[in-house]
């Protein structure tokens, strides 16, 4: 998901409650020369609209500066919320080119319904909803599809198990376990599956 928004130079005398009282939000961009950063400001309004679709670490963003000679892309690195009105009041940007390689957390999505859970009255337990994906900035994945309808009673996956796109990798151990269908219980906490008497 690529989205786009605008930001302008900050007074370096300019307070950051005065900002906000104008209804701007104070932003700071890292990485688009060396090490240095740059102190922004974006529209409050325009800041909240971005957050309805935009993750940290996740999600690619066209930042727009008219009055700086640097445009680009940029990861959003940072959501600073005030602590009880609920409210953002900072954010920060990573800038990267589209063939650098980035680590981004990408989040899970589990499709289709278990034959353990279908059959056998098992139970999905999914033990990792978010992975640490690395790849190349312009391909971030917005989710990864896990289907765990082919897993039985004690099946599970790992990790490894993982379908990502061409040229992406999970940063840490692959093999980590990301799902397993349990033996389900009744109401008198008693497995609902039963062995067959041999005889």
């Amino acid at each position: 998901m690529n989205l786009t928004i605008e930001c302008t130079a900050r007074d370096p005398k300019a307070k950051p409650n005065a900002l906000r009282r104008q209804g701007l939000l104070p932003v700071v961009l890292y990485g688009h020369e060396g090490t240095e950063s740059v102190s922004l400001t974006v529209v409050q309004k325009d800041a909240d609209m971005l957050l309805r679709k935009a993750a940290v670490n996740n999600t690619m963003i066209d930042l727009q500066i008219p009055d700086m000679p640097w445009n680009g892309k940029a990861l959003l690195r940072e959501v600073q919320s005030h602590p009880w009105k609920n409210s953002v009041y900072h954010l920060s940007f990573f800038a990267v080119k589209a063939q650098d390689a980035v680590e981004v957390g990408v989040t899970l999505n589990f499709i289709g319904e278990p034959t353990g859970v279908k059959n056998d009255g098992g139970i999905l337990n999914t033990e990792v909803n978010e992975v640490t994906v690395k790849c190349k900035a312009v391909d971030i994945p917005e989710s990864i599809d896990v289907d765990v309808s082919g897993l039985g009673l004690g099946d599970s996956l790992t990790v490894a198990d993982l379908v990502l796109p061409a040229g992406a990798v999970v940063a840490g151990d692959q093999t980590q376990t990301i799902a397993t269908v349990l033996q389900g219980r009744n109401a008198d906490g008693e497995s609902t599956v039963t062995t067959a008497a041999v005889g």
